[in-house]
């Protein structure tokens, strides 16, 4: 996981928590958003070094 993405992740449930302890729902929804979109530039990141990968096999033959 990236340092972006673990960032958004911390900041999102950060949200999360807060937004249901004090019973506001727009931080609480986007404290959910903001985790999911840590998990997705993961999912990103991931693919990406995959295909980097893939790509220097290809040109290292």
């Amino acid at each position: 996981m990236s340092v972006d993405s673990k960032k958004d992740a911390i900041k999102g449930k950060t949200n999360q928590a807060v937004g249901k302890a004090s019973g506001n729902d727009k931080q609480e929804l986007k404290g959910k958003v903001q985790e999911a979109m840590g998990k997705a530039k993961d999912k990103v990141d991931e693919a990406v070094d995959k295909v980097a990968h893939k790509v220097n096999e290809k040109t290292d033959k």
